[in-house]
């Protein structure tokens, strides 16, 4: 990498890095193009140049995190030495990763990064393409075997991701009425008895 192209990412990492901070301190209506500026002591024009927009800035901090979250998940999935644990493993990387960034987390799960899908659905797509990739790799073969009931992909994924994103919604704007220590066990039986094959 050249010293430029180092410059430049340099540039990119203090401007999604202020995103971070500004949406933590004054939530989505502080995510201006004066306050990203101050706070990384990077200019307009660098803003500009690097990601179009201040949309653009604030889609690119999401997509970071949220790759990093899936990430995350797909590494615990596929280290679990069953399907069943990989379920579980799935809930509880996902409870650890909002513990541990939760000003990230609830820049992933904001109604801001809920738009962005409608806006952006195509790039959206493109851009968690392997990962989703991966996601179904783990499926398929899954499904093809008789472990997991023969459902569509997208509808296994929604019965997996869905509970335990309106769990950590719910943590992360403040109710704390779960442990989500406790609930984690719980939450991925449910997930698991509703797409396993195994007979009831």
């Amino acid at each position: 990498m050249s010293p430029k192209q180092q410059r430049g990412e340099a540039t990119a990492d203090l401007l999604l890095g202020a995103v971070l901070r500004v949406y933590a301190e004054s939530g989505e209506q502080g995510l201006t193009v004066s306050a990203i500026t101050k706070a990384s002591g990077v200019s307009l024009g660098s803003l500009y140049h690097h990601f179009g927009s201040i949309d653009g800035l604030v889609i690119a901090a999401e997509r970071r995190w949220m790759g990093r979250l899936f990430d995350e998940l797909l590494a615990a999935l596929q280290a679990a030495p069953t399907s069943r644990d990989g379920i579980e493993a799935v809930v509880r990387a996902y409870f650890a990763f909002i513990r541990e960034h939760p000003d990230a987390a609830r820049l992933v799960h904001s109604p801001y990064g809920d738009r962005q899908p409608i806006r952006s659905g195509e790039e959206q797509r493109d851009a968690q393409r392997a990962r989703v990739s991966a996601l179904a790799r783990w499926i398929q073969p899954r499904v093809e075997s008789g472990e997991l009931a023969s459902l569509p992909q997208a509808l296994i994924e929604s019965l997996v991701l869905g509970p335990v994103v309106a769990v950590a919604r719910r943590w992360l704007s403040g109710i704390h009425d779960v442990d989500l220590d406790e609930v984690t066990g719980i939450l991925a039986e449910r997930i698991w008895l509703s797409i396993s094959a195994e007979p009831r």
